[in-house]
């Protein structure tokens, strides 16, 4: 049996926060209900890439979910929801603020329909503050949580981590919370609202940035690929190309400087600690160890620093990265048969529970695929089902 059989997740999200959080949940067991609007359906829908008309982006996070269409705007489609509500453990929303509201589904509406509901809800700035009500893509909130100023190199300008991490990000912390939400559900027979933002998940993932500046008084800068608290941790150029590496302890420093016939290096003042290498570290340190990675190709290097045990890696590209026989071996590429796009790769599944394994059982659905079958199961008659069709209510 899977970790979340059982659990049934009303999912009205869109875009790629929402989607991704409650992809993770029936990944694992999840009964997950995804709600669009007729004939309209996930704005993602029309993101690339594009085969058959169809999109990819939308087929890969949307895997094991059921489609249903409701018009929320009219009574018809909100009674439907609610008619769902009330057997369902989890709703999720990624709506601007107040927009559940407006439509009269609410967190106090819902929970009146069903008192122990986990109410999950995502957006770009939280159900507080000045900004509140104001909508937000990954670029937004990339730039206004810091993200983007320490991302680059220094003569650059800020930049945009490539794919969109104030989302994914977003949908799992929104995920984690979820579960430990149903686990309290579980101990006290309550229900609760969730409130995840992405200016605040990214802002919380800055690592020391934040403590550089609230203890040391510092603002951190951008500084290309180096770690500003760890060095040498960075990319260097070798015979070939590219590579990174990263020594973070002295005694991997010892190592590498053996390797690299500078023993004399290992108790310099400059370089004896890991604060000293950082304040040390451009140009002097950088220009010594890449004199050495330049005289090796990626492959030799490679394999001198994974016998001695310092982490190191080739940059690779997308194709490179998914052909990779670590990557094969985890299972992250597998195979769906998708009604739209055929027989597609898609991203798998990186939590690996051993004993309750997470699964991709079936493609995303076609908008509105599992609609007459969801309300057949609400015990809406045929001709119930056919008038909301001719009404456009579904």
């Amino acid at each position: 049996m899977k970790p979340l059989a059982g659990i049934r997740v009303i999912d009205l999200t869109q875009a790629y926060s929402g989607p991704f959080c409650t992809m993770h949940l029936a990944d694992f067991g999840a009964d997950v209900i995804k709600i669009e609007r007729p004939g309209v359906g996930d704005q993602s829908r029309t993101w690339g890439p594009m085969k058959n008309d169809y999109s990819a982006y939308y087929a890969f996070l949307n895997r094991n979910k059921k489609s249903i269409t409701l018009d929320l705007g009219s009574q018809a489609g909100k009674e439907i929801l609610l008619k769902l509500v009330r057997d369902s453990d989890v709703i999720c929303e990624n709506f601007r603020v107040g927009t559940m509201e407006k439509l009269g589904v609410g967190y106090e509406e819902i929970q009146k329909v069903n008192p122990e509901i986990i109410y999950a809800s995502i957006s770009g700035f939280g159900l507080e503050g000045p900004l509140s009500k104001l909508p937000a893509y990954d670029i937004v909130a990339q730039a206004m949580s810091g993200i983007m100023s320490i991302t680059g190199f220094p003569d650059n300008l800020p930049t945009k981590v490539g794919p969109s991490i104030g989302d994914n990000y977003t949908g799992t912390y929104l995920a984690l919370g979820i579960c430990m939400a149903l686990y309290h559900r579980k101990q006290t027979g309550k229900g609760q609202r969730l409130d995840v933002a992405m200016v605040d998940t990214l802002f919380s993932i800055l690592e020391n940035a934040v403590v550089e500046y609230t203890v040391a008084g510092n603002i951190p800068i951008r500084s290309g690929n180096a770690d500003p608290g760890i060095a040498p941790f960075d990319s260097f150029e070798v015979k070939d190309g590219t590579a990174v590496m990263g020594v973070g302890t002295n005694a991997m420093w010892k190592k590498l400087c053996e390797l690299m016939g500078r023993p004399e290096l290992i108790n310099d003042p400059r370089y004896n600690t890991n604060d000293n290498r950082c304040k040390n570290y451009m140009p002097d340190l950088k220009s010594i160890v890449e004199d050495y990675t330049r005289t090796k190709t990626k492959v030799e290097l490679e394999q001198i620093m994974n016998e001695a045990g310092i982490p190191f890696g080739q940059i690779l590209n997308v194709a490179e990265a998914a052909d990779h026989p670590q990557l094969k071996s985890r299972e992250m590429l597998v195979e769906v048969d998708d009604p739209a796009l055929g027989k597609i790769k898609i991203p798998g599944i990186p939590i690996k529970m051993h004993d309750t394994p997470g699964e991709v059982r079936k493609a995303a659905s076609l908008l509105g695929q599992d609609t007459d079958e969801i309300l057949s199961s609400l015990g809406l008659s045929n001709e119930k089902i056919k008038l909301l069709h001719e009404q456009g209510f579904v």
